[in-house]
């Protein structure tokens, strides 16, 4: 994980790969009064995969954030855990048939707590506009906040060091030099 020195260039390491464990889960917010359903899925390090807007919540809705995670991620997961909402079992079955599903609402807490964030910001935010903007905003915050995310088990020194490790990345991706 980080930068490796090779022949006096410092080459970044590859992002890490998902887990093989996949938490889904969907949540309401409004979008200029209507409601519309937020589809997330997390693996079980906490790192977002995908999230996807959608104004339905229905074995359609489910089968289009599968297909989004298989094309994004390029692999299955060993293991899918969902709430016990009919509509998971629904689109498993036609998409991933051989992947093993448990339904069970205290086993999803990597997926409900990543939801938290997005009610903070959707408050701050006053609401959103549009499902797309919400798209938007949402599918890129996830991604820097992924870059960002601390591991609970870190001491204070590597938690320094992935902090710096990440600031470099952030401003290799938005073109400024560290002084770091």
């Amino acid at each position: 994980m980080g930068a490796e020195v090779w022949s006096g260039f410092c080459q970044p390491a590859p992002p890490p790969a998902a887990g093989d464990r996949w938490h889904l889960d969907e949540v309401a917010i409004s979008i200029a009064g209507r409601k519309h359903w937020l589809w997330r899925a997390v693996d079980q390090h906490g790192t977002v995969l995908d999230i996807l807007v959608q104004s339905r919540r229905n074995a359609k809705a489910a089968k289009r954030l599968l297909r989004k995670l298989l094309k994004k991620q390029g692999v299955a997961p060993r293991v899918m855990i969902t709430d016990k909402l009919a509509s998971y079992g629904a689109a498993k079955r036609e998409i991933m048939p051989s992947i093993e599903h448990r339904q069970h609402k205290g086993l999803n807490n990597h997926a409900e707590n990543s939801h938290q964030p997005t009610r903070r910001r959707e408050r701050i935010m006053k609401r959103f506009k549009s499902a797309g903007q919400a798209q938007r905003f949402l599918s890129v915050h996830d991604q820097v906040a992924n870059l960002f995310r601390r591991s609970s088990n870190n001491n204070a020194a590597d938690h320094r060091t992935f902090r710096a490790r990440a600031f470099k990345t952030w401003s290799e991706v938005i073109g400024i030099a560290t002084t770091f």
